[in-house]
């Protein structure tokens, strides 16, 4: 058995250029909780706690189990991943997922007691549907359909979950705004498939880009940047509404250029600052539209 690895090989396996993914949507679920005036300082702080870590333990749990079925193997342009790199053991990732999936169970106890059972469905379903996503030989990303759950759980699950916890109701707007932070999140994962689109449909991982071709991949990610700043508009133009949070809706204009760079593009580092900057795009939208939701 290996040596446990450094520090700096677990911030390597937790993939950080994405996990502003899992702060957004808890920054939009805030905002709109303080407008409604009933921003709960705890809870929200245990919301971004529980949603960071159970990222991670997702992203532990796919790198040693793309490395099991050979994903990783496989002409991989991305970036390094730890268990294929010979990092880290398989036994020793498993222990790391488990690790953090736990420590984000210990998060949300307190939110789970204060919001009853809505918040405990919503937190083991996140976890759940984590595993699910590489676990097994029908795994939702080797079936094409981890798209969609993306945009459910990064999205409306997410931002409505976070509101939830701090208002003690179920607010239809945030469920709706949650489609920013959602789409967001899978045009991040629309830049990671166009880019192993090859070495994917090799090991048998049929995700939505392999399913239907990288120019149908690099369609979606433009829908996805127009979708988010629909939804920005939408909240903010509702009678009664939030006008000030449609600006959000001005990430379109660089999200397009990144499309852009998307359809043509390039070696393993023109994906990854493509990955950084859909990643920056999210957090972008969750600013805007949060400072226009509360001020």
């Amino acid at each position: 058995m290996s040596a446990l690895p450094a520090p700096r090989v677990w911030l390597l396996a937790a993939r950080p250029k994405t996990l502003l993914a899992s702060v957004s949507p808890v920054l939009v679920g805030t905002a709109l909780a303080w407008a409604d005036g009933a921003f709960h300082a705890l809870s929200a702080a245990l919301a971004l706690l529980g949603a960071m870590l159970i990222q991670v333990g997702t992203n532990y749990h796919n790198d040693y189990s793309d490395f099991e079925k050979g994903t990783d193997r496989v002409g991989r342009k991305g970036p390094t991943r730890a268990t294929a790199a010979g990092l880290a053991t398989v036994a020793q990732m498993r222990r790391a997922t488990v690790a953090a999936f736990g420590l984000a169970v210990v998060a949300g106890l307190y939110l789970m007691a204060r919001g009853g059972w809505p918040i405990a469905i919503v937190g083991f379903s996140s976890i759940l549907f984590g595993v699910l996503y590489t676990a097994g030989r029908r795994s939702l990303a080797y079936l094409g359909i981890a798209d969609g759950f993306v945009l459910l759980f990064f999205g409306p699950v997410a931002v409505a979950g976070t509101h939830f916890v701090q208002a003690l109701s179920f607010s239809p707007e945030a469920a709706i705004a949650g489609l920013g932070p959602g789409l967001l999140s899978t045009a991040l994962l629309l830049v990671n498939n166009v880019r192993d689109v090859e070495g994917d449909a090799a090991a048998g991982k049929r995700t939505l880009v392999v399913r239907l071709g990288r120019a149908a991949g690099v369609a979606l990610y433009a829908v996805c940047i127009l979708g988010a700043a629909a939804a920005a508009v939408w909240v903010g133009l509702q009678p009664g509404g939030r006008p000030a949070a449609a600006a959000a809706a001005v990430v379109a204009l660089p999200g397009l250029a990144l499309w852009r760079g998307l359809a043509r593009g390039g070696d393993p580092a023109a994906y990854g600052a493509l990955l950084v900057r859909t990643s920056a795009l999210g957090l972008a939208w969750a600013l805007l539209f949060s400072l226009g939701t509360a001020f």
